[in-house]
């Protein structure tokens, strides 16, 4: 069953990626909005990339608080600029004060030399080597971002969003980041704030905030965040469910699947999450399935909701999100009980439609692993919960060398 185990080895290590390059796809395949954040929005001025540190650190007076305004917005015009290419990010690294002093006209009132300001951090925290120097300039970077990612007036609250989730890629600033987000605040922890603005049609009617999705996809890699997002007390998946289909953003999309699918590693919460209580499972294979027809029986065999569907239904139109829904759904089948439950409700018939119109190599390979797991036969006893077994490591390195190795040739 070493199937499950790849599906798994995706998981939590896939964060969603660099959400700054605008209208390029992360690591997930999540789409960046065109010319919101990122590398395209550099305001073309290549030949600013080749100025001096010293001349860099000129601007610093200009960018600091109570210069004027005017001076402000062409100092922070000219930082995202610099940041639009890897030599200027380079730059711009080796200056801590000039970081921290855009860090806080991030965040300033003004919101002119804010928009670009942000969208530079946006473009610095999307290098990963960048981020121990953002967070040493500014360790409270995060918490004052998150202020304003979650301030429904603000404007620019979706560049703080990404700048987060660019951040929360790595693990370090990913966990001091949740750390800040579970203490307790007035109107309720971090999280459950997060959750609530992402869930929240017009939460800030300014800002689209689709990048709380892969924020929350990132934060969900930690257990405390799981825990948070499994307590059936506090309903917050059945908040998230509806978003797999959001029409208006795979920013959102994918991030609401990277995060159910980082949920579904915690088996032990399998048969909640599958129960009535949730029903995870028809929310994960309505955006893989088509407008096929089925026979009375089979059609009887699927869940209510993917039954008689439109002849204009469309799949998932992201391959990279189309991939993390299979994915989730192999992680249900770990246990003997999850696998039975998800034979049960048709799933096979689903994955076996998408097979045939899937144009996409890597993922029909998963879905074929996961019509493997369906249709196979069950593990040994002892062998039962495929993400506890234990696959011995010369046999692990035999898989992988046959994995690398070219297959037959078919007809």
């Amino acid at each position: 069953m070493g199937e499950t185990g790849e599906a798994g080895a995706h998981g939590e290590a896939d964060s969603m990626g660099e959400t700054g390059e605008a209208g390029a796809h992360g690591a997930a395949g999540i789409t960046g909005e065109a010319g919101a954040h990122g590398e395209a929005d550099s305001m073309g001025e290549a030949g600013e990339t080749g100025a001096h540190g010293a001349e860099a650190a000129e601007l610093l007076p200009f960018l600091a608080p109570g210069a004027r305004a005017d001076l402000q917005t062409a100092a922070a015009r000219h930082v995202l600029a610099l940041t639009g290419s890897e030599p200027g990010r380079a730059l711009l690294a080796g200056q801590a004060e000039l970081m921290r002093a855009l860090a806080e006209l991030a965040a300033a009132p003004a919101p002119a030399p804010a928009r670009d300001a942000s969208r530079a951090l946006v473009n610095l925290a999307a290098d990963p080597s960048l981020h121990a120097l953002l967070l040493a300039a500014d360790p409270g970077l995060p918490a004052r971002l998150l202020g304003r990612a979650l301030d429904p007036q603000w404007p620019w609250a979706d560049e703080a969003a990404a700048v987060l989730a660019n951040l929360s890629r790595e693990s370090a600033p990913c966990a001091t980041l949740l750390e800040a987000l579970t203490g307790a605040a007035p109107e309720g922890s971090g999280l459950e704030r997060v959750v609530r603005a992402l869930c929240t049609p017009g939460y800030n009617a300014r800002a689209p905030l689709h990048y709380l999705g892969p924020l929350l996809s990132n934060l969900s890699q930690r257990p405390a965040a799981r825990s948070f997002l499994l307590d059936p007390d506090r309903c917050v998946v059945q908040r998230l469910l509806p978003l797999t289909q959001h029409p208006d953003s795979s920013v959102r999309r994918g991030g609401v699947v990277g995060t159910l699918r980082n949920c579904c590693f915690e088996h032990r919460h399998h048969k909640w999450l599958l129960g009535p209580e949730v029903d995870i499972l028809p929310f994960l294979l309505l955006p893989l399935a088509g407008p096929e027809e089925f026979s009375e029986e089979e059609m009887d065999r699927l869940p209510v909701d993917l039954q008689y569907l439109p002849a204009d239904k469309q799949r998932e139109p992201d391959a990279d999100i189309r991939k993390m829904l299979i994915e989730a759904v192999m992680l249900l089948t770990a246990t003997a009980a999850g696998r039975q439950q998800v034979r049960d409700l048709g799933t096979y018939l689903v994955l076996r439609e998408l097979h045939s119109w899937e144009p996409e190599p890597d993922v029909k390979v998963a879905c074929e692993k996961l019509i493997q797991v369906l249709i196979g036969d069950e593990p040994e006893p002892g062998m039962e919960n495929l993400l506890e077994v234990q696959v011995p490591e010369d046999v692990a390195r035999q898989l992988e060398q046959l994995e690398l190795e070219p297959g037959p040739a078919s007809s």
